[in-house]
């Protein structure tokens, strides 16, 4: 039984894709390709590795099994690149990382620069998920490293390291009748209009799921992709938008927008560095969780 690595890491892209189309994308081939070398793993096993329904595919049990291994094959190999490229000149490799809305928005931007300048072969690939979800993808091994709130419990499946505070706050027009309080609960909001997150913002998710354990369901006037834009809209008047602090103060600066705070215990989140093992990580994710570390705490 002969699967290449290009075969491992097709695997492992169809499943996280859902999709056999996307998995090739994501392999850099091209379909008729893709689907030919899963169809002779398929013959080679004996059993399918896929099953084929109407809006994607799912892995079989020989399908799970299969994943299992390749991640453990592709994880060893990013580890013997990464203590090999030391030998070398710089880190090389590829960290993905999974982390909720405060942190891919707002966060990290502004400390990848840094990293990335002072290592030039090292790729970093972020996508935004909701904690929970984080939690079970790096438990399962499909991200090097999360960014987790606290009000998650990682710590029985995951290491983790402090990384920063974020503050969920209330975003009003300058002339809104809940502006300039010195704070406010968020039940007190549920009969306001809201301009939201997009569908499958991470914060959202945790928002909207507040609102529903109070028996509401939030008034969206509007969804949008980032917190600049949903503020921009605060700003007409529209609607009040709950986003992360650091966020909301910066466009307070351009935007004619009060900010007042959630008295909410769920509105302080402490961010975390999730991870399965630091210390198994490659060495090029964990040079990149060790500047997390410097750079926010």
């Amino acid at each position: 039984m002969r699967f290449d690595l290009v075969d491992l890491q097709l695997v492992l892209n169809v499943a996280e894709a859902s999709s056999i189309t996307h998995g090739a994308a994501r392999s850099g081939l091209v379909l008729a390709s893709a689907s030919e070398r899963i169809r002779d793993m398929e013959q080679t096993l004996g059993a399918p590795l896929f099953e084929r329904q109407r809006r994607g595919v799912t892995p079989t049990p020989a399908g799970l099994a299969l994943v299992q291994h390749a991640r453990l094959v592709t994880r060893q190999l990013e580890q013997m690149r990464g203590e090999l490229a030391q030998f070398a000149k710089g880190l090389r490799g590829r960290v993905r990382v999974l982390s909720n809305t405060a942190a891919t928005l707002e966060f990290l931007p502004p400390v990848l620069g840094p990293f990335l300048a002072a290592h030039p072969n090292v790729d970093v690939e972020i996508e935004e998920r909701p904690s929970p979800d984080i939690v079970r993808a790096v438990a399962a091994g499909r991200a090097d490293i999360g960014i987790v709130a606290d009000a998650v419990d990682a710590a029985a499946e995951l290491e983790t390291r402090p990384f920063a505070e974020d503050r969920l706050v209330v975003v009003t027009a300058r002339r809104h009748t809940q502006a300039r309080r010195k704070r406010i609960a968020f039940r007190d909001l549920l009969d306001q209009d809201f301009v939201g997150l997009s569908v499958g913002s991470a914060l959202q998710e945790y928002v909207d799921g507040h609102a529903a354990r109070a028996g509401r369901r939030l008034k969206t006037r509007v969804r949008l992709p980032n917190f600049d834009s949903a503020c921009r809209v605060v700003e007409s008047g529209i609607g009040i938008a709950v986003v992360s602090k650091i966020a909301a103060e910066r466009c307070r600066q351009t935007m004619a927008i009060d900010v007042v705070p959630l008295a909410d215990p769920w509105a302080v989140r402490r961010l975390r560095i999730a991870a399965r093992s630091f210390r198994e990580l490659p060495v090029h994710a964990q040079a990149l969780v060790e500047h997390l570390g410097r750079s926010l705490c």
